[in-house]
């Protein structure tokens, strides 16, 4: 794709990336395909290429009208079409350049209700009051109107935390919302590792990933929450911690893009660098780990450990490509994976997405929960908080993180 950047824009460190994205694209629309927007709105500018085609019209300096930002909403940053793309465009990068260029250059702001529900999202999270509030709504769950007591998972105990050490360390970060949404989740995790002979660590200073706010088109706060967590675990990995390890995919996705984000950072750059080689989801950890997992699994009750479904999320197979490996671990287990048709599609849970974006959401939450429940599973599982309460909010069935099931199967429990 030919490209002739604006001034504004053009020898920017954005501008550059952007160009070079841009000129990978050669418009052959298989990204469309397994678009998920592109699937219910059968509008081009709803798909990767429209709003490629969208974002070079931006930086080529044409007017960005209320439209345009519209179609850059609209997306997910599921980034399936990375996956689909034969010649390797970036497109979540040039996604996230795109809408801050939107944002800073659109002739029509934002309403005063849209602004504000933005804000309470991107502040929220990461605020205080976030998990008292999560606790006071579960109280008044009765009270509540349907919409907001589909986005409160059940409570469910977080369990204790191994207090045994071991020479191998590793860290975990709590992030900004599993903590209140999803207690049960590090636990779990910790206590899986436990018995594999490696200490989980949960760095308290360490907190939101800085996803929420990057996608969100607060850049700065973003990078803040990075630096932020580089410096919490840095003494941590000066002494020996060997890895991060991730629970919630979506925070590992981001985590992982820590070396790109601080890239032009002078004090944090080669930072970054290290704590981005040193992430990896909990089910690359479980992995190496198989050997002395299936020597557990010898000392606990045979037979079937029970029928799932499994929802890979869009952040662990297309943001950090990691794909089969939780299924692995989970057959390796015991457990009975159903087949579930197009398993590469969002569920519309997306960070901030199913607030902002509701109607389209809960669309692909629906046709996701179809095809998870086609096989008649015992419960669904998956491997991030956001699309666990999604998912949740529209089942009658268990859902929950599989780490959490395959602890239970490590303690014998059905």
């Amino acid at each position: 794709m030919q490209t002739e950047l604006a001034q504004f824009i053009k020898h920017t460190s954005e501008g550059r990336e952007a160009e070079t994205i841009l000129r990978k694209c050669v418009h052959c629309g298989f990204c469309n395909a397994t678009c998920p927007t592109y699937q219910l709105l059968g509008d081009e500018l709803d798909g990767p290429r429209g709003r490629i085609y969208l974002i070079k019209q931006m930086l080529e300096g044409a007017e960005v009208t209320a439209k345009t930002r519209l179609h850059l909403d609209r997306c997910l940053t599921c980034r399936n079409c990375e996956t689909t793309c034969p010649s390797g465009v970036e497109y979540g990068k040039l996604i996230d350049i795109g809408r801050h260029v939107a944002e800073a250059r659109v002739s029509q702001p934002r309403g005063d209700r849209e602004r504000l529900l933005r804000w309470l999202v991107k502040a929220g999270l990461s605020s205080p009051l976030f998990s008292p509030a999560i606790k006071l709504g579960r109280r008044l769950r009765g009270l509540l109107p349907a919409a907001l007591k589909a986005k409160l998972p059940a409570a469910r105990p977080g369990g204790d935390w191994p207090s045994t050490g071991h020479p191998r360390r590793m860290l975990a970060l709590a992030g900004c919302a599993q903590p209140a949404l999803g207690p049960a989740i590090n636990p779990a995790a910790a206590r899986v590792l436990d018995r594999l002979g490696i200490q989980l660590i949960e760095a308290p200073a360490a907190g939101c990933c800085g996803a929420m706010p990057f996608h969100l088109n607060d850049h700065v706060s973003g990078r803040a929450d990075a630096k932020r967590n580089i410096d919490v675990w840095w003494d941590y990995l000066q002494h020996g911690a060997e890895a991060l390890v991730m629970t919630a995919s979506g925070c590992g996705a981001f985590v992982r893009e820590y070396a790109h984000l601080l890239r032009d950072d002078p004090d944090y750059a080669e930072k970054a660098r290290r704590i981005s080689a040193m992430t990896f989801d909990v089910s690359e950890i479980v992995l190496r780990e198989k050997a002395r997992v299936l020597q557990l699994l010898g000392t606990v009750p045979s037979g079937s450990a029970g029928k799932l479904a499994f929802h890979p999320p869009c952040t662990l197979q297309h943001g950090q490509k990691v794909r089969g490996v939780t299924e692995e671990i989970l057959r390796a287990a015991g457990f009975a994976l159903t087949v579930v048709e197009d398993s590469h599609l969002c569920c519309g849970s997306a960070g901030a997405y199913s607030v902002l974006q509701p109607d389209l959401a809960y669309k692909l939450r629906d046709n996701r929960l179809a095809a998870l429940t086609a096989g008649a599973p015992q419960a669904i599982v998956s491997a991030n908080i956001g699309c666990l309460a999604h998912l949740e909010g529209g089942t009658d069935l268990p859902v929950r993180h599989w780490i959490e099931v395959l602890d239970q199967r490590l303690c014998g429990s059905p």
